[in-house]
């Protein structure tokens, strides 16, 4: 990886994307939730992902990361190279392009940015718009889990439940939380987890822009997560918390980690505690 600095910072504002949409380096990414938001219009120059291909897929909790062969298909097939400086939206305020970027924070590649309140955002600001795809030109994209301390497992946490030093944001609805819905065998939460559902740190007037930071510090504070801890953020299936990844990140939260099992795993087992 080159030494350069960073060709963007890591919340980049529409109008600051604008001026260098002719970069050479830059990769513009849109995971969009609803796959015909990229073909309504998207930012010139984005190239289109399918948010699936961010899961592994299968297994018991098909949700995981990816292996390495298949992360190294993927970002290959994007045209990812050691200098590419990666750009990130989507149509939601953030869930699957946080995934994304918390997926290259984890091969330990870094050059990354959000479009802050993604596409919304773009449209509000009258920017122009392209509905022709563009096909990105492949590369051999080696991917590895350089830096596997981004990610958290069940086997970890369960072990350290009740270290002060983690904390665990649940980023799913108060009623998921509460153990009054959901998809799964048990319903509840992680033990000690504290609740700010991932739409409460967007700005709703703002186009879905991330909501003021000193606020957002606040009330998270007030919930008992402060700069200096570790951590962990997590909803059904590390989506949602994608954002809650990226906000933390955003506000200088210095150790911000994600559980990719999410409650799809602890909720479908029978050896998670859980609190209601």
């Amino acid at each position: 990886m080159s030494s350069e600095a960073n060709l963007l910072p890591l919340i980049v504002e529409p109008e600051q994307l604008a001026e260098h949409l002719e970069s050479p380096q830059l990769l513009i990414v849109d995971v969009p939730l609803k796959a015909d938001s990229y073909a309504e219009g998207h930012v010139p120059g984005a190239v289109f992902l399918d948010h699936n291909r961010l899961l592994a897929g299968r297994g018991e909790v098909p949700n995981e990361v990816p292996d390495e062969a298949a992360l190294s298909a993927l970002f290959s097939s994007l045209g990812l190279s050691r200098d590419t400086h990666v750009v990130a939206y989507d149509d939601e305020g953030g869930g699957w392009a946080g995934r994304l970027l918390w997926t290259l924070e984890l091969i330990g590649h870094t050059r990354y940015s959000y479009l802050n309140g993604g596409i919304h955002a773009w449209r509000a600001a009258g920017l122009n718009q392209s509905r022709e795809p563009r096909q990105p030109q492949p590369s051999n994209y080696q991917a590895e889990i350089l830096n596997p301390a981004v990610k958290i497992g069940r086997e970890e946490l369960l072990e350290r439940l009740d270290d002060k030093q983690l904390a665990v944001w649940d980023a799913r609805s108060p009623e998921e939380y509460r153990g009054e819905k959901g998809q799964n065998r048990h319903l509840g939460h992680i033990p000690r987890a504290v609740n700010m559902e991932w739409t409460e740190a967007m700005d709703r007037q703002r186009d879905l822009r991330i909501r003021d930071y000193a606020e957002l510090i606040t009330e998270l504070d007030a919930l008992g997560l402060t700069p200096d801890m570790e951590i962990v953020t997590h909803c059904q299936s590390h989506h949602r918390s994608g954002f809650t990844w990226l906000v933390g990140k955003a506000l200088g939260f210095t150790h911000m980690r994600g559980y990719a099992g999410s409650w799809k795993e602890w909720g479908n087992r029978d050896d998670t505690p859980i609190e209601r």
